[in-house]
């Protein structure tokens, strides 16, 4: 079905499709569920049921809405709606240590409330609210708190971020749960159905606030200012696990103290920015592995410019802000978008001093003047340069390091802010040609006008400079203008290593009982596909924790993520 951008379906116009469609006389009692509603009007003698499922906007004639409507003809089955597990009370429970409060590890906190055993949450960085503060220096000042920043801290990158909702991974799993409980916890129900759903960085920090309400009040417990700094294998089977706790330092000293916690199963949440925590396993010979990742650059477009596009000139003040996406082909590797945020603005991601890593975000209403995206090339183990080869399979973190490291060389002496940008405009980027001066940047921190053609790799900027032209002709009409921005560097679009596990128990192949998770394990690329690893990777600590064993077709199939969100 259609209807106009900016309205609601009108539930009548559901039941003269619905009873065509299904054979019903035209009189025929349908409900019509609509889940971005509280109130749900229903008839107990309804021939029927249509539940609207998905709503995405077509651009290519009029504007419209499609309406996917999923119809039960009660002759022949029940709509039945769909409802999270209860939590229940884990006071007194098996213990399981969660490293990492960011999606993977507080959607595998939550399962666990399900299971009935008690999650323990360790987070080097600080809670939602308190992390602000480091982040605002960081944009301010250029200071970077290795342990509180864009990445690590409660909610972990997600928190502060567009919340995109959608995943092009292989992930499998159970996408109606982490949706509906991120609405359980106070997002807009419109994400149950829209095709692209995001939360915004706005709403996101209260909703993990809430989520950490929930944990707390059933048993389950947070410790932040805790990093982990040794993982250990006792001879019973336990895992100990060794951190500094900065939030209650030693009286004497007045340095973090040091703590350890023990159970016998522990899922590392860690993400994609934990060097030390990739240091630490490689130091105990636990099985790592160089996976590929992406590296590139942050486009910034006036987003005026990407709603002509995108809407074909037909653009309106009630509909939404124009998103986009595409995948290019350049000398054997991808070149592609994600992390696409409308309305939004571009923010430092560095997670220690010296380095310039960019990001971006957009508030729920995405209403900012300008579009960002992330705009990256494919990275293949092999493609990464030989001197870095005596990392094993560390030489992805070292590479992502020296460029991060080149980009802060530039601008840093360029600009009173050490976190300013390296940038330039990207038809001179495309020429080779620095750019004499720049548009107007969201970016706070401020950019600096650079040759980003020779500060990023060869094999990177090649291909880019290839693909923008390409990206105009085929996709998006009026993208490759110098009035875009190019900013430098987007490096961390997800983890270049893997800690390989077994696809069964989901423990690491080297290390029984350690569950890698998300994102930082290489297993997943946003949100999302990052929630539901949290979720396998709970399952499968019950699993092996619980004497009754669930039927196999209850179990998730696991794969690897194969791109970015």
């Amino acid at each position: 079905m259609t209807g106009r951008v900016g309205r609601d379906l009108r539930p009548d116009d559901v039941r003269i499709v619905a009873a065509k469609e299904m054979n019903l006389r035209g009189n025929a009692v349908i409900n019509v569920i609509d889940p971005t509603k509280s109130y749900q009007p229903t008839f107990p003698n309804a021939a029927a049921t249509c539940v609207i499922a998905r709503r995405s906007i077509d651009a290519r004639n009029d504007v419209v809405y499609r309406y996917r409507i999923e119809a039960y003809n009660h002759r022949f089955e029940s709509y039945v709606p769909y409802e999270v597990a209860e939590y229940r009370d884990v006071s007194d429970a098996e213990p399981v240590i969660i490293v990492g409060a960011g999606p993977a590890g507080l959607f595998a906190a939550l399962k666990l409330l399900t299971l009935g055993l008690k999650p323990v949450i360790l987070e080097r960085g600080k809670n939602v609210h308190d992390r602000k503060f480091d982040m605002a220096k960081l944009s301010r000042e250029g200071v970077v708190d290795p342990d509180s920043n864009y990445c690590y801290g409660e909610g972990g990158a997600g928190a502060f971020s567009d919340g995109k909702l959608f995943t092009r991974s292989s992930k499998r799993g159970d996408i109606k749960e982490v949706l509906h409980q991120f609405v359980n916890f106070g997002a807009n129900p419109q994400i149950l159905v829209d095709a692209h759903p995001h939360i915004g960085t706005d709403r996101l920090p209260k909703i993990v606030e809430n989520i950490r309400l929930a944990i707390e009040e059933k048993g389950g417990e947070y410790h932040f200012g805790t990093r982990v700094t040794d993982i250990v294998r006792k001879k019973d089977g336990t895992i100990e696990v060794k951190a500094l706790d900065s939030e209650h330092p030693t009286k004497t000293t007045g340095k973090p103290k040091a703590v350890k916690y023990s159970a016998k199963k522990v899922i590392l949440a860690s993400g994609h920015s934990a060097k030390d925590i990739y240091e630490m396993l490689s130091s105990k010979d636990c099985t790592l592995e160089a996976k590929g990742f992406a590296m590139g650059v942050r486009v910034e477009h006036p987003q005026s410019l990407i709603n002509e596009s995108r809407y074909h000139g037909r653009w309106e003040p009630e509909f939404p802000a124009a998103e986009y996406s595409f995948t290019e082909q350049v000398e054997g590797r991808g070149v592609f978008s994600f992390c696409m945020c409308p309305g939004g603005v571009l923010v430092p991601s560095a997670t220690e001093p010296g380095t310039i890593v960019m990001n971006g975000m957009s508030n729920s209403a995405r209403s900012g003047k300008f579009a960002n995206a992330g705009v990256v090339v494919q990275i293949d183990p092999d493609d990464i340069p030989e001197e870095y080869a005596s990392a094993g399979p560390l030489k992805g973190l070292e590479f992502q390091k020296a460029v991060e490291r080149k980009m802060w060389e530039y601008s840093s002496v360029r600009s009173g802010n050490p976190m300013a940008a390296p940038a330039q405009r990207m038809i001179d980027f495309c020429n080779g040609v620095v750019s004499e001066d720049l548009p107007e940047s969201s970016y706070k921190p401020g950019v600096v006008s650079g040759p980003l053609h020779e500060l990023l790799p060869e094999f990177i900027s090649s291909r880019l400079q290839k693909a923008f032209p390409e990206v105009n002709k085929h996709s998006i009409r009026g993208f490759f203008t110098n009035d875009a921005l190019l900013v430098g560097v987007e490096s961390r679009t997800s983890s270049p290593v893997r800690v390989p596990r077994d696809p069964e128990t989901l423990e690491s192949i080297s290390f029984p009982g350690l569950l890698p998770c998300g994102e930082g394990a290489g297993y997943s690329g946003g949100i999302v596909s990052s929630a539901i690893d949290g979720i396998n990777c709970a399952l499968a600590a019950f699993r092996s924790l619980s004497s009754s064993v669930p039927e196999p077709a209850e179990w998730p199939v696991v794969r690897e993520a194969d791109q970015p969100e």
